[in-house]
């Protein structure tokens, strides 16, 4: 793994332990192991304003938003409907 990515890694697991109060049914030893669509979903979800500015620092708004929109079926289900309603519009709009 070059520099960057190890840089980069680093970055998303500070972040996980910084808001880690989101993720208590995970597992300590798997958290750092979570996708980016459980992230997403769980920091659009619960987390605040400011989480979700760093999760677009982090990550990137249209790779958030692809995330997003990837979400099929039960998977969309599990955002709140309100949540759901205003990133799909801020999305549509920003992204």
């Amino acid at each position: 793994m070059g520099k960057k990515n190890t840089s980069k890694v680093m970055i998303r697991n500070a972040y996980i332990t910084k808001h880690k109060n989101l993720f208590w049914y995970t597992p300590e030893n798997k958290l750092f192991d979570i996708p980016d669509s459980f992230l997403v979903e769980t920091i659009l979800n619960y987390g605040s304003l400011d989480d979700v500015k760093e999760l677009f620092n982090l990550l990137g708004i249209k790779k958030v938003a692809k995330t997003f929109f990837s979400a099929k079926e039960r998977m969309k289900l599990n955002y709140y409907p309100e949540i759901y309603n205003f990133f799909s519009l801020f999305f549509a709009k920003y992204a």
